[in-house]
């Protein structure tokens, strides 16, 4: 009689590669004692930064001096009376940088929250719907891909600024803000295409749509929560694009001059020769608020990644064992298995 009991799978004994043992250790942890990720102090550390940049921003300019009043001595060094001294044309410093960080956070504000909206517009619904839309909204995606940013920006706002009829918005904040958003939301959509393209297979998109809900509905109520983590994260890159944007265009004499900015400080510095005059309190403040205020952004956009991306999140635990494992004196290979 023939025997017809099937061949022994053979099952691997050896130790399981320490990489996955801290991922299901970590995965078991966020699933039993926590829902959301423990707040890393990268997160932490950003989110410092930026709130007390942006108090500054906000109540500083309501306890200084009008930053245009020229009235004090030209290129006072900080000390009494001006805590960061006065430029060349008697503007107290510290005044303008109150108000400067203002301009700059609502510029970085609107342009970001604008490319947000245009990247959802031209990404999110080319995902879910595809077709001759997506196609159509893909070109245009592609086509604002491959033009230079910076050169664009610089082209739009030389022009518009010297459009007739438009009078002051010609060089205010909002202009620049706008210029700003409506060219830099291509590498979000992109994103959020690819993203919204994927959670259209998923299965409770399915069961929407064979609800007959309407489309515009399961966007709202079924794509958008799911992509919230990933939206706050553009959102983010477009407000960092856009303050380091109005910079650049400041610094180039392009910049909102109706009003002030970081941006505009430092042209105003580059044009008043303050590094001839060694007056290094005129243009350090403003650049060291914009790198602080980069940072503290970009900090809380890497949290944000480890949040949308867990492996993000898995990885620094798994090459601590594996260092722990090194240590203890057994060799590692490169996936992980101790031998």
């Amino acid at each position: 009689m023939a025997d017809n009991t099937s061949p022994e799978v053979p099952v691997r004994t050896g130790p399981t590669p320490t990489s996955t043992l801290a991922a299901i250790r970590i995965a078991k942890t966020d699933r039993t004692r926590r829902p959301l990720p423990r707040i890393s102090g990268k997160l932490l550390t950003g989110i410092i930064i930026v709130v007390v940049i942006s108090l500054f921003g906000i109540l500083a300019p309501f306890f200084v001096q009008d930053p245009r009043f020229s009235g004090n001595d030209a290129l006072l060094p900080p000390g009494d009376g001006h805590i960061l001294g006065t430029t060349k044309l008697g503007y107290d410093v510290f005044a303008q940088l109150a108000w400067g960080t203002r301009g700059s956070l609502f510029v970085g504000v609107v342009a970001g929250g604008l490319a947000l909206l245009l990247a959802i517009l031209f990404g999110v619904l080319a995902g879910y719907f595809g077709g001759v839309l997506d196609e159509v909204l893909t070109l245009i995606t592609n086509i604002m891909l491959v033009i230079p940013g910076l050169p664009l920006v610089m082209v739009i706002a030389a022009y518009v600024q010297h459009t007739e009829g438009l009078g002051a918005f010609a060089r205010s904040s909002l202009l620049v803000a706008i210029v700003l958003g409506i060219t830099g939301w291509a590498g979000s959509a992109v994103v959020l295409r690819a993203t919204a393209k994927s959670l259209r297979m998923r299965d409770y998109v399915a069961a929407a749509r064979v609800a007959g809900e309407k489309p515009l509905r399961v966007i709202f109520v079924e794509i958008l929560p799911n992509l919230v983590p990933l939206l706050a994260a553009q959102l983010i890159f477009g407000v960092i694009f856009a303050i380091l944007g109005e910079a650049g265009l400041s610094y180039l004499g392009l910049g909102p001059t109706g009003s002030i900015t970081l941006g505009t400080m430092l042209n105003d510095a580059q044009t008043g020769q303050a590094v001839g005059s060694q007056a290094w309190w005129w243009f350090v403040p403003p650049g060291a608020l914009i790198a602080l205020l980069g940072t503290g952004l970009s900090l809380i956009n890497f949290a944000i990644d480890e949040v949308v991306n867990p492996k993000l999140r898995l990885a620094p635990q798994a090459a601590r064992n594996q260092r722990k494992a090194r240590r203890a004196g057994r060799s590692v290979s490169e996936n992980g298995a101790i031998a």
